[in-house]
Formats: C-alpha cells, structure tokens, sequence
C-alpha cells in the first residue's frame, strides 16, 4: 500500500506548496523541502525489505476491468534505487532553487513536485497504460518550469521539448494498444499488465514493429543520437532545477524502459536490434562527447556529455548480460549524481555573472575556491576517475558489452578519452588563466555559501559510496536484473546479446 502514498504524497504536496504562497514567497519551497524529506524516509523504509512475490512493495486493484487496466504498482530492488535517486535529486532540485527562484514561487514547486510524481509512477507502474499515463503526467509539468522560468529562448526550447517526448509517446501509446490487442487476440481478454503481456507471442514481423514504437518512445527521452536534438536547448534555457531533474532523474525514465519493458517484452525482435541499438550508442557516445568540446555555453556542454555519458546506458542494455545490465544501472545512478551536480554549479554560476559563455569566464578559482574545488570533483568523476561511481557504472558496462559486441566496445571506450578533454578544458577555461576584470567585478563571484556546500557534499558522498563500496548498489538491483536475465535465455544466439 505505500506505494500509492509515495504517489498522492507527491500530488497533495504540491497542491499546498502552491497555495502555501500566499503566506510569503518562502513558504512554497519550505513545504515542498518537507514533503520530498518525508518521500525519502518512506523510501528508505524498503530497503532491507523482504520479497513478497519478487516485490519489495506491491499494489494492485482493477480500474477499468473491461480493458483489463488496474491500479497495479510495484517496487523491486532496481526501481528503489531509482526511486532513492528521484527522491534525492529532487531536494538538492529545491536546493539549487532555493535563491533562484523568487517570482511565481508556489506555482513552480506545484510543477516541480507533480513532475515528481510523474517520474515515481514511472518507476513503479507495472500496467502499461497507468505507465503511459505517469509518463505524460512527468511532461507537462516540466514544460511549464522551463516554458515560465527558463532563460533566453525559453519558449523554444519548452516547445521543442514538448513536441519531441509527445510525438515519441505517442508511438509507444499505439505500440501498447497494439500488445494488449495481440493479448486479447490470444487469450480472449485485454490486459494492459505487464506480468500478462509477457506471456503474449507475436510473428517475427509484428514483433519486430512494436518493439520499435517502444525504442522510439525511450530512445527520444535517453536521449539517443538521432533523438537527441531537443535535449540541449531544453537543457540550456531550464532553470537550474529543472536542468538537474532532467539530466538526473527524467533521462533515467528512458533507459528503465528499454530494461524493464522494451527487451523483456520483445526477445527475439530486441535480439536481432541489438547490433543496431549498440551502434547508435557508440555514435552517442563519440559523436556527443565530440560536439560537447566545441561549445562555448556551459550547459549545453554539459548536455552533450550527459548524451554522451547515457550512450554507456544503452550499450549495457543490450549487450543484455549480468554484467553489463549492473554497469547500465551503475552508471544510471552515478551519472544522476555528477550530472546534477554540474548543472547547479553551472546554474549557479549564470545566477551569479549572468552569463552561460565559457569564453567570457577564466580565473575563478581565485575568488571561489569552493566552486572551483567542487568543480574539479564532479568533473574528474564525470570523466570516470576510479574509486567513484562513473567508473564503476561504465567500466562494468563496457566490460560486459565486450562480451556482446568486442568492435563497438573498443570504439565506444575511445569516449573515456574525449570525456577527459572536455572536462578538463572546462576547468582551465573557466577557473584557471585570467580574470576578466573588464567585463566582470570579484564582487559579483560569492564562493558557494554553507546551504549549497552541504547539497554538494551528498552528493560526493554518493558518488564516493558508489565507487567504494558498489556491492551495496549492486546487491539491491542484482535479482531483479538476474529474474530478467533467466527469463530472455532466447537471447543467448550468436552475435546477440547474452544471459
């Protein structure tokens, strides 16, 4: 049952962040600070749980029993860790917006919060229309926080956005229908569920063609390279918050649906796109790390390498093996952490000089030592140094796809390479050389105060757990990835990937 609560906690709070505004302009983030503390300890409350049916949690009740769709929600090791992750992300979110967001403060918590609660029906709904209907449900919100308090061109970016995950939701929704259609076809009922829609077999052909409407609809929200055209600009002009729950939290929704439901459902079709899927994620991952060096804005540089970074993801995914599926999960929760991370230092910056342009920064170290430092950390881990979370999540990836695929693999490390050249240019371009005293007075670069230093702190903390002791990560996600496994031995062929 507290899985509903971890929905309706989210929905309600929002509903009085956005009428507790009318207090004072601090009361909304108040509220919402609360009520995502409260999510995490309820979250937390699982873990050490026991497995009733091979869930930690589970609830089901029918909703509209003659399409065969009910209220049927679950939580398995490899959905808390994400859930933990939502949970976390979205107060260092609140945090990021504490200073930044001063007009419309209630409405912007009510989208930030539902947006929330989006993303936890995502991760817990096992009826494939109810996961539809979270998956529009996290969108619309998000529209709204980058469409009212984005930058520039926010409107762009918003629409952009907006048309690219409904159009690609859109064919997931017609592949759904199409999978429940085959279900009633053999079995003489419809059934949306996704323990029933495992059971459905389809010809080789009819097989093949709903598995891309899947693919599609998750391959646009990783994003992978061609779909990942709208991640940039929608990424530039968010807020700061906004940016860290799309790099840490709503690209994740993707590749959990490539995991649970894209490769599960569709065997035989997932095993013969494997090689397709492996390749575009190697053209992510070099192709983006290669556009990334050339950006002069911060966060579209750093939208780039998320691409890039999520491109290890994919890869993991369909070399479809223990290994690489735990490197795919690793790097997940890791490349939420820096990513996030880099998005508020970068936020932070903009709020303080007004400006996204790497080539009018230099020099700051000087005058913030604790941004720079914080700087350095997060950028050493997004290149993957060893002991932290990124080199754990991508050297298991690409370990286990070796096993997959040894050319794509090989290529695909190359983008290690490229990961330290752009990270490492942004620290000197930004915090080393000299001061643009011209265009920019000291006075206007504060170091990071004691509020924003403790959200960076969890965070290396997480990332340092990670790398130090993965095993506590891996345990929690290993049977759910391993019930998967033996449940596709149909993918163990040659030159597919492998159990």
């Amino acid at each position: 049952m507290i899985v509903p609560w971890l929905i309706a906690l989210l929905f309600v709070g929002g509903l009085l962040a956005w009428a507790s505004e009318r207090f004072g302009a601090e009361w909304p983030r108040r509220v919402a600070l609360a009520v995502l503390v409260l999510e995490l300890l309820l979250l937390a409350s699982l873990l050490g749980g026991s497995l009733q049916a091979g869930w930690l949690a589970e609830f089901n009740h029918a909703w509209l029993p003659r399409f065969g769709i009910s209220l049927h929600f679950a939580v398995d090791g490899l959905s808390l860790l994400l859930l933990l992750l939502t949970a976390f992300l979205g107060i260092v979110a609140i945090g990021s917006a504490w200073a930044e967001i001063t007009e419309r403060t209630g409405f912007f918590y009510f989208n930030l919060l539902w947006t929330l609660a989006g993303v936890v029906g995502v991760f817990s709904a096992i009826d494939l229309f109810l996961f539809f209907f979270f998956w529009e449900v996290m969108l619309i919100p998000m529209y709204f926080i980058i469409a009212i308090w984005g930058h520039e061109n926010k409107f762009y970016a918003a629409k952009k956005f907006f048309i690219f995950t409904q159009v690609s939701g859109l064919l997931m929704l017609v592949a759904i229908v199409a999978i429940a259609w085959f279900h009633y076809l053999q079995f003489g009922f419809f059934s949306f569920d996704y323990l029933d829609l495992l059971e459905v077999d389809m010809s080789r052909n009819v097989e093949f063609w709903i598995m891309l409407g899947f693919f599609l609809g998750f391959a646009v929200k990783l994003p992978s390279v061609p779909f990942h055209n709208w991640l940039p600009d929608a990424h530039s002009q968010a807020p700061s918050a906004g940016s860290i729950i799309l790099a840490g939290v709503l690209l994740k929704t993707g590749a959990y649906g490539l995991v649970r439901f894209a490769v599960p459902l569709f065997p035989n079709a997932s095993a013969e796109f494997a090689p397709v899927a492996m390749t575009l994620a190697a053209i992510s991952i070099l192709y983006c790390a290669k556009v990334a060096f050339a950006q002069a804005d911060l966060k579209r540089l750093i939208a780039y390498t998320s691409v890039s970074h999520m491109g290890f993801v994919t890869l993991g995914i369909y070399a479809w093996n223990e290994l690489a599926l735990q490197g795919a999960v690793m790097t997940m929760l890791a490349h939420g952490l820096s990513a996030a991370a880099l998005f508020m230092l970068a936020g932070a910056l903009q709020h303080r000089i007004h400006t996204r342009d790497l080539f009018a920064m230099g020099g700051f170290w000087r005058h913030a030592p604790r941004m720079g430092a914080m700087a350095m950390f997060f950028s050493i881990a997004a290149l993957g140094m060893p002991g932290l979370g990124n080199f754990v999540g991508e050297f298991l990836a690409l370990l286990g796809a070796f096993q997959a695929n040894q050319v794509l693999t090989i290529v695909s490390a190359f983008g290690l390479i490229f990961a330290s050249v752009y990270s490492l240019w942004v620290i000197q371009r930004a915090f080393h050389g000299k001061f643009p005293e011209a265009s920019l007075d000291p006075g206007r670069l504060p170091d990071l105060d004691r509020r924003e230093m403790a959200y960076y702190f969890a965070m290396v903390a997480g990332l340092v757990w990670m790398g130090v002791y993965p095993q506590s990560f891996l345990d929690l996600s290993a049977p759910t990835l391993q019930a998967l496994l033996e449940g596709q031995a149909v993918l163990a062929t040659p030159g597919a990937p492998q159990p």
